[in-house]
């Protein structure tokens, strides 16, 4: 008995010791991988406004017609070739974080959203495509379905309960959306800041949506017009975003390839399309901002003729109007941007061609 229980007490001992040891090497090793963290920190730093000097350095001699366009241009494709390896690859763990935003600080608080490693960034960035797909078809999917049933079932008078589920379904999806872009967003991402307050107006708006009494005698037809007319509109939004998901993000990954965009960048609004794809969803983007547009104006138009009399539909005209011009002056200025580069390409290839 007394020979066990000494047994006992050298394992326990040992086992103390153990811990206590590799409590130790853990806190050598933390230590050592600090130092070499602030190195590598340093390094990518010092590269990076190497990088940023060497592209401003360029554009003068261009300027000053001491460099071949040519010459220039492909200067130009290296030094972006180069900074997408450092933005791509295990490097861009080590760029300085984005600060959070106060959506993502209300939502989970004051925690660090920034993955260390480029595998969990590129797995969150299709964790978001895939949403977004089944989102898209959702979206298109849900208002046919009111749509049809309106007309089948209810003699044009959809009752409160199914557009509000389908309002709070739109509430969960546009959180969801902001969410993962704020996330996108800290872990390097291109999303544009409009396309996530756009999604901040929609939440607000399907909020409010919620309060809205929509069902009422004797002119619930009437009521409802602005309802259907907006369930019109998801619809064709629904379209959009397929084909956004489908031919922009097939381009998005030739860039990718091509070291012209890095792996964490996605589809938003009008990004990464080529002239065939832009003569498909430029009309059906500025139809869809053309169609929220008029659905805010008729919502104002009735509440100022006095039909609807509810604060909700003056809130939703002005919202969705706000919405419409946001989107439109956004997509045009990305149209203007990739315009002026391509015209950019077109005259240093000229000037080459003439020298």
């Amino acid at each position: 008995m007394d020979e066990s229980a000494k047994k006992l007490e050298d394992q326990v001992r040992l086992a103390v010791y153990q811990a206590r040891e590799l409590q130790e090497a853990a806190s050598s090793l933390i230590a050592k991988s600090s130092i070499e963290e602030q190195s590598i920190r340093q390094r990518v730093s010092s590269l990076d406004s190497t990088l940023h000097r060497l592209r401003s350095s360029i554009d003068s001699h261009l300027r000053q017609k001491l460099l071949h366009p040519q010459l220039s241009s492909k200067l130009e494709e290296e030094l972006q070739r180069a900074r997408c390896t450092m933005v791509d690859g295990d490097t861009s763990s080590f760029f300085p974080s984005r600060p959070q935003g106060r959506f993502l600080k209300m939502l989970i608080g004051p925690v660090n959203v920034r993955a260390t490693r480029k595998d969990l960034q590129l797995k969150f960035k299709e964790e978001y495509n895939n949403y977004r797909d089944k989102t898209a078809l959702l979206f298109l999917v849900f208002p046919a379905i009111l749509l049809i049933l309106r007309s089948w079932m209810w003699k044009g008078c959809m009752p409160n309960f199914p557009v509000q589920l389908y309002q709070a379904w739109l509430l969960f999806l546009y959180t969801g959306l902001a969410l993962r872009e704020n996330i996108l967003q800290v872990n390097g991402s291109d999303i544009c800041s409009w396309w996530i307050h756009h999604h901040y107006c929609a939440m607000v708006m399907t909020l409010v949506s919620l309060t809205w009494e929509i069902k009422g005698e004797p002119n619930c037809v009437k009521k409802q017009r602005c309802v259907q007319l907006f369930l019109q509109w998801a619809m064709m939004q629904g379209v959009a975003m397929l084909l956004q998901n489908r031919y922009q993000r097939q381009r998005l990954y030739t860039r990718i390839a091509l070291g012209k965009a890095k792996r964490m960048d996605v589809v938003w609004g009008e990004t990464a399309g080529v002239a065939g794809q832009l003569l498909l969803l430029c009309p059906i983007l500025f139809i869809l901002q053309g169609c929220e547009a008029y659905v805010g104006i008729s919502l104002l138009r009735t509440a100022f003729a006095m039909e609807i009399s509810e604060w909700q539909v003056i809130f939703f005209g002005v919202l969705l109007v706000f919405m419409a011009v946001g989107n439109f002056v956004y997509t045009v200025k990305t149209l203007l941007i990739k315009s002026r580069f391509k015209a950019k390409m077109k005259r240093a290839k000229s000037k080459a061609e003439m020298d």
